[in-house]
Formats: C-alpha cells, sequence, structure tokens
C-alpha cells in the first residue's frame, strides 16, 4: 500500500454561503491523498499499473468550477467523484480551504478534510 498526494492546488472559484461569495468569487485550495497499491508501477516504471494524478488534478478541476454554498458540500463530491472513478484507490482523504474567509476577524483560511474508504 502507498501514498499517492497532490497538495495545495489552487483554484479561483465561487464557492460560499453568502450570495455576495458566491457572485464574486475567492481564492481555495484543495488537497488530495490516496491511499493504493502501487508496487507493480514502482517495479515495472508502468503509468498504467497506477493512479495517474493528471486524471485526479482534472477531476478536482472540474468539481471546483461547480458553485457550491458549503466547502464541505464541495469536498464530499471530489471525494466520491475520486472512489468512483479510480476502483484501485482503497481511501481517498480530500482538504478544501478558503482563503481569507468572511469572517469578523484576521483568519488566513477555513479548511475541512473529509475521509472516504472503499
Amino acid at each position: 500500500m502507498g501514498k499517492i498526494a497532490l497538495e495545495g492546488l489552487e483554484f479561483y472559484a465561487h464557492h460560499g454561503y453568502y450570495d455576495h461569495e458566491r457572485d464574486q468569487g475567492n481564492n481555495f485550495l484543495v488537497d488530495v491523498e490516496i491511499k493504493t497499491n502501487f508496487a507493480k508501477a514502482a517495479l515495472e516504471d508502468n503509468l498504467s499499473e497506477t493512479v495517474d494524478y493528471e486524471s485526479i488534478y482534472a477531476l478536482v478541476e472540474e468539481e471546483m468550477e461547480h458553485p457550491s454554498k458549503l466547502i464541505e458540500h464541495v469536498a464530499e463530491r471530489i471525494a466520491q467523484n475520486i472512489i468512483a472513478r479510480f476502483s484501485v484507490i482503497n481511501k481517498v482523504k480530500v482538504s478544501v480551504s478558503k482563503l481569507n474567509p468572511p469572517i469578523k476577524g484576521k483568519c488566513r483560511l477555513a479548511k475541512i478534510t473529509v475521509s472516504k474508504r472503499r
């Protein structure tokens, strides 16, 4: 079993509970961690024996383009789609962070994390 991670994927997207957040948009970070068996890929130097992280990025990018009120909903969609699309993945963990969330006070980011197992 091994881990594949994409960290700090940056997107400008239109997620937020308030109308003005979805209208104006904001900057978001997404982290994806995948548990899978890539021993054969490591031995044979063969991409088809592992999870192509370009495909994971494309899936995340596609989901980030669909506005949602809650980043919890965004992370859930991403995690569910990764598990559904890639049968070799045993576990996925997705974190979505909203940079400079609209709260009273200084806050660099608001972050949520969801995990799914096969």
